[in-house]
C-alpha cells in the first residue's frame, strides 16, 4: 500500500513540472496570438500559411495570421491577420509568403510602402506574391534544356 501512495504521489509531481514546463514554454516561445487590429490579404497561392502563422516585417513578429477561407468569387485564398496595434502599416506595402530556409515554416513577410497613410482596421494589402512552387521550379530547371529539337543537350 505504501509504494502506491510514493507512486501516486511521484506521478502527480511529474504532471505538475510538465504542465509548468508547457506553461512556460508558451509564454516565452511567443507563439500565441496576437491582440491588434486586422487586415487581409489575397493570395494566388497560400501554401503553407494557415492560422497561426507568423506576420513579419523586417524580421521581427508583427502579426499573427488568424483565418483562411476562398473566396468564391475570384477563387483567390483570403488570408485575415491581427498585427500588433503599435505598428503601422503603409497602405501601398506588399506582402508576400516566404519560408525560414529550404525546408522552413513559411511565414507573410511584409515590406512596407513609403506612403503616410496608413492601412486602417478592416484594411487590405493590394501588393502580394504567393508562394513558390519549389518542385515545379526544379522540374524547369532540370527540364529546360530539352527545348528546341527533343534532344536534351
Amino acid at each position: 500500500m505504501r509504494s502506491n501512495l510514493i507512486e501516486a504521489v511521484m506521478g502527480a509531481v511529474v504532471l505538475v513540472v510538465a504542465a509548468f514546463f508547457l506553461v512556460f514554454a508558451y509564454s516565452t516561445a511567443d507563439i500565441g496570438a496576437i491582440d491588434g487590429y486586422e487586415i487581409t490579404a489575397r493570395f494566388d497561392r497560400a501554401d503553407g500559411v494557415g492560422p497561426g502563422t507568423e506576420v513579419r516585417m523586417s524580421g521581427v513578429k508583427i502579426g499573427t495570421v488568424t483565418a483562411m477561407s476562398l473566396d468564391p468569387k475570384d477563387y483567390l485564398a483570403l488570408v485575415r491577420m491581427t498585427v500588433r496595434p503599435d505598428i503601422g502599416i503603409p497602405d501601398d506595402t506588399a506582402i508576400s509568403v516566404a519560408s525560414d530556409g529550404l525546408l522552413g515554416d513559411a511565414f507573410l513577410n511584409l515590406s512596407p510602402g513609403g506612403s503616410d497613410d496608413m492601412l486602417a482596421a478592416g484594411g487590405e494589402i493590394e501588393v502580394t506574391q504567393g508562394s513558390v512552387d519549389l518542385i515545379s521550379l526544379l522540374g524547369r530547371a532540370m527540364f529546360s534544356g530539352t527545348e528546341g529539337n527533343g534532344k536534351s543537350e
